[in-house]
This record gives C-alpha cells, sequence and structure tokens, in this order.
C-alpha cells in the first residue's frame, strides 16, 4: 500500500516536472524553427499526435500520450501563430484558443484528463501573460519586436523595461504572479495526475515570463 502511494507520488511529480518541459519547448525550440521553417514546425504537429497515439495505446505509457496529446494543441497553435501571425498581438489567444473546444468536450467524457488539463493550464498561463501585455502597453512593443532585425531588439526591451518598471507595471506583476501561484497550488492540492499536469503548465509560464523580464533586463 505505502510502496503504491509512494509510486504513484513520484509519477505525480514526474507529470508536473514534464509538463513544465512542454511549456517551454515552444520558447527555446518551437519559436527559433517557425521563424524560418514554419512549414516544418506545422508538419511536426502530426509527428507529435502520431507520438501520443502510440504511447496512449500501451497501458505502461498511455499518461504520456495522454500527454502529448494535450501538447500537440499548443504545439499547433504556436506553428499557426509564430509562423504567419507573430506581428499581431491582439490574435494571438484566439489562435492560441484553437484547441478549446475540443479539450472541454473531452474532459466532459472524461477522455485524456492529463493532457486537455496540461492543454487549459498552459492556454491559461498564456492568456494572463496577455493581459498583463495589454494592462502594461506592452503590445507595441510585441508588434516592433517580431518586425526588426534581431540586431535593432536593445532599444525595444529597454522601452518595454521602462513600462514594467512603474507602479502599475509592478502591480500588475504581483496579481499575475500571486493568481498563477494561487491556481498553481491549488492544483497540486488536488493530488490528482491530471491536476499536476495543469499546475506544472500553470506554474512554469512564471519560469518563461521571467525569462523575458529577464532579456529585457539584460538588453
Amino acid at each position: 500500500m505505502y510502496l503504491r502511494a509512494f509510486v504513484l507520488k513520484q509519477k505525480s511529480w514526474l507529470i508536473f516536472a514534464t509538463s513544465g518541459f512542454l511549456v517551454s519547448i515552444p520558447v527555446f525550440a518551437q519559436a527559433p524553427m517557425v521563424r524560418e521553417l514554419p512549414w516544418l514546425s506545422l508538419i511536426l504537429t502530426f509527428g507529435w499526435v502520431a507520438l501520443g497515439i502510440i504511447l496512449f495505446q500501451r497501458p505502461r505509457s498511455n499518461i504520456w500520450g495522454d500527454l502529448i496529446l494535450g501538447f500537440s494543441w499548443s504545439w499547433l497553435a504556436g506553428s499557426i501563430y509564430w509562423g504567419w501571425f507573430r506581428w499581431e498581438p491582439v490574435i494571438h489567444l484566439p489562435i492560441e484558443a484553437i484547441g478549446l473546444p475540443f479539450a472541454f468536450f473531452a474532459l466532459a467524457r472524461g477522455l485524456g484528463p492529463v493532457g486537455n488539463l496540461f492543454y487549459l493550464g498552459s492556454l491559461l498561463g498564456t492568456a494572463l501573460t496577455d493581459v498583463y501585455f495589454y494592462l502594461t502597453g506592452l503590445m507595441p512593443h510585441w508588434r516592433e519586436l517580431m518586425r526588426v532585425d534581431p540586431a535593432l531588439y536593445k532599444p525595444i526591451f529597454q522601452d518595454a523595461l521602462l513600462n514594467m518598471q512603474t507602479p502599475w507595471g509592478m502591480s500588475c506583476a504581483v496579481l499575475i504572479i500571486c493568481v498563477l501561484l494561487v491556481l498553481g497550488i491549488w492544483s497540486l492540492k488536488q493530488n490528482t495526475l491530471p491536476w499536476f499536469a495543469f499546475s506544472g503548465a500553470i506554474l512554469s509560464t512564471l519560469l518563461v515570463d521571467g525569462l523575458f523580464w529577464i532579456a529585457a533586463a539584460m538588453a
């Protein structure tokens, strides 16, 4: 009994860590790819789906297949947006939410809870980040970064940092961080694999957003 509980707890934290890793993949791997090879990124979606289905059909790996299938929605949305629409932040969230109806439909029928809650956690983290960009007036900087040569990023980052360091910008950041932490911790307390996946996706948003702040501060 105790051994089974220990194994389940280990698997829960592994799901949590893997969810966080999967949220980070689009930042470090997909984002550079879509600038030069958007079609390749889009085609790779089918690879993720195929891998997810293969793993899902095997009893010993069905949880990981479930998670990969949920991740494939994030990869698909990222391929579409960052490949062809990255200049317009207004449509970022609608495109990222491309899998939302399917996720709700599946969850309502008890299908793929790990992957779908991962996707919802990732989407919610993205939504809160976009809200912060709207509230602090960073959308024009987003558009500039997507249109200029990387060699010209420095002044844009520095100007964005000024917005972020105002009392309003800091207040909004604290509020977003608190919301993410509350949601992440609450999810962990549910003590189930799907909610660990949700929490991993939510809390890893803090890491990704922190990297943006570091990039702006070091520019």
